[in-house]
């Protein structure tokens, strides 16, 4: 049955007894899918009668769908005519994990970065609404946990208080938001949904107004009323204060009921919210018997990593120090906090999709006497940048950033490589930031973190595995680390990009070069040392995973064009100011340059005479 679905159309021919085996295949096909692939599972499998309820009332793409978060839209992608390159999810030139505008007309946001749709409705339901608009309806879906995020609940302030023709799906899986429901309120979301009791109600309330001189003191009592029935038995005040029409909750795996309530949501004018109640990992053993994330995704931290590494000794630091704390943004498996949520459960905080306040919340911990860390994907904490500026760095507050998945990350494409951090970070006053090579330099950089007390600091680390070294291969304090000593090259490595360095090492000593090289360890500040002893070769490159632009090798290129004396010839490797796909990471890193080939050929390709 699910072959012969190529359009949404398609849906509105199916009985719901058709519709239920349609579930299924879909089901199966999306956990066939992403164990092989990877990606998200739970938030998937929870959506699937809803997705195929809102795709049969409405007319997408004229009908302008929004989905936040956008990892929970594999199956509105099948639906839409991408079931037979559904097997490319995530691959190298394949289809997104996320909504992508460039694959279809169905897709108008990439967004997978949450609690963003909602500021998208607004904008483009007053875009609709303007003379230069089409009257096109707007439906934003936003759950799993992105109402969490302080931006949504901005979203909605304005779409209540505009009036905004938009539609409002509350995806709510039980893992996040939840209202209270009680026996009377699913007696009243029944008549309030219903659009003729809603025309009764304004054509009483017109009438109280023209009763005069009583009509404004009768309307004030039945507003009053209204408001203290919603308050004792509706659990519909908090969106209806904000201007929103509050349905629900409805069933999200019932399709007629869910048909039924958007279609009615489409008859009324101004914003509506239609709460959803769904089973994330709905259908699927594994995932409903998993009680922490639903198996939200596949792909987690492996032993040997550098997320690993970070368990380890924040769980070691943490024994003997009572003042630590650690704090995510609603990944605790992801970052690895997991174990120290067991371990000192009084001493995690989970603050959701909520970065900003994250960080801010730290600086008050930190004054306060705690010591907090603040565990956080590259890519996500770029939105909490002025709060690191400025209510962290400004009071130079020691709060220590565990900055996971930096760099090129693969597979989940632009919107998740962790590319600006070096670049951003590096500009912040009092700012001390490491990049770790291996699994033993992370733990000592975060020992040494803990004996800096004035000031934010960061630690950045990739996704890839992290070698394990000798003693003597770890370096210590806010110190560089000479690998190696030669005459002729000097290559500056900055984190992960130290194997590669010294592969490029071995085939210069081929050309009769010889390489000095440095694993830079410190982004900020620069080791002086390291600096002056890269001056002394004809030629500098230095190779970083983030935005070569305004990176660590900029900034060592400005100190080096300081010196006195002859500068060497200077050549920064790193990544351009693009949006890079989604790929394999080593793969990416190559057609970069970013590789041992790539960093010889620059080499070779810029020899100063006489080399």
């Amino acid at each position: 049955m699910l072959e012969q679905i190529t359009c949404p159309a398609d849906l509105r021919r199916l009985s719901y007894n058709d519709l239920a085996l349609l579930s299924h295949e879909i089901r199966n096909f999306i956990v066939k899918t992403v164990q092989e692939n990877g990606g998200h599972l739970g938030s998937n499998l929870g959506v699937v009668e809803l997705t195929l309820a809102l795709h049969r009332a409405f007319d997408s793409p004229r009908d302008i769908m929004l989905w936040d978060t956008g990892h929970q839209a594999y199956v509105h992608k099948i639906l839409t005519g991408r079931l037979e390159g559904f097997s490319s999810l995530r691959k190298p030139g394949g289809l997104s994990g996320y909504p992508s505008r460039a694959e279809s007309e169905h897709d108008w946001i990439e967004n997978s970065h949450a609690s963003t749709a909602l500021s998208y409705a607004f904008g483009i339901a007053t875009a609709q609404a303007s003379e230069n608009g089409e009257g096109r309806r707007v439906i934003a879906i936003i759950g799993d946990g992105a109402l969490t995020g302080g931006m949504a609940f901005e979203g909605l302030n304005n779409l209540g208080h505009s009036g905004s023709n938009a539609i409002i799906v509350l995806n709510d899986n039980g893992r996040s938001y939840a209202p209270t429901v009680s026996l009377l309120s699913d007696s009243l979301k029944k008549l309030r949904n219903n659009p003729k009791y809603l025309e009764q109600q304004e054509k009483l309330e017109k009438k109280v107004t023209g009763l005069l001189p009583f009509g404004e003191s009768v309307e004030r009592a039945i507003d009053a009323a209204k408001a203290a029935v919603r308050e004792i038995w509706d659990p519909t005040s908090f969106f209806e204060d904000l201007g929103l029409r509050y349905n629900g909750p409805f069933d999200g795996h019932n399709i007629e009921a869910l048909e039924k309530a958007f279609r009615n949501a489409a008859g009324f004018e101004g914003p509506t919210v239609i709460h959803v109640l769904t089973e994330k990992g709905r259908g699927y053993g594994p995932a409903e018997n998993d009680p922490i994330k639903r198996l939200h995704d596949i792909g987690n931290p492996k032993p040997g990593s550098y997320t690993a590494a970070f368990t380890e000794i924040l769980i070691k630091e943490s024994e003997s120090r009572s003042d630590l704390v650690a704090i995510t943004a609603a990944m605790p498996d992801s970052t690895g906090l997991l174990p120290f949520s067991e371990r000192f459960p009084e001493r995690f905080f989970d603050v959701g999709i909520a970065e900003q306040h994250a960080v801010t919340a730290a600086a008050g911990m930190t004054m306060g006497g705690l010591r907090p860390v603040i565990a956080v994907y590259a890519t996500f904490l770029n939105r909490a940048f002025d709060q690191i500026n400025f209510d962290v760095a400004l009071h130079e507050q020691p709060v220590i950033f565990c900055i996971d998945r930096a760099g090129i990350t693969g597979p989940d494409g632009a919107s998740h490589h962790g590319l600006l951090d070096m670049m951003l970070l590096s500009k912040v006053p009092g700012m001390t930031m490491f990049a770790p090579s291996s699994y033993q330099e992370l733990q000592q950089m975060f020992s040494d973190a803990l004996e800096i007390t004035s000031g934010p600091i960061a630690i950045r680390y990739p996704r890839t595995p992290a070698p394990f070294v000798s003693e003597s291969e770890v370096g210590s304090g806010i110190e560089a680390r000479r690998v190696t000593e030669g005459t002729n090259v000097c290559i500056l490595s900055v984190g992960k990009m130290l194997p590669a360095a010294v592969e490029a090492s071995d085939l210069l000593s081929k050309h009769e070069l010889s390489s000095t090289i440095w694993d830079v360890r410190v982004i900020a500040p620069l080791d002086e040392k390291m600096i002056a002893d890269a001056h002394r070769h004809s030629i500098v490159v230095t190779i970083e995973d983030g935005v070569a632009e305004g990176g660590v090798g900029s900034a060592i290129a400005g100190h080096l064009r300081n010196l006195p004396g002859r500068t060497p010839k200077i050549h920064v490797l790193g990544v351009p100011v693009s949006f890079i796909d989604q790929g394999d990471p080593e793969d990416l890193l190559s057609s970069l340059g970013l590789d041992a080939k790539g960093l010889t050929e620059t080499v070779l390709a810029n020899l100063p005479e006489g080399l």
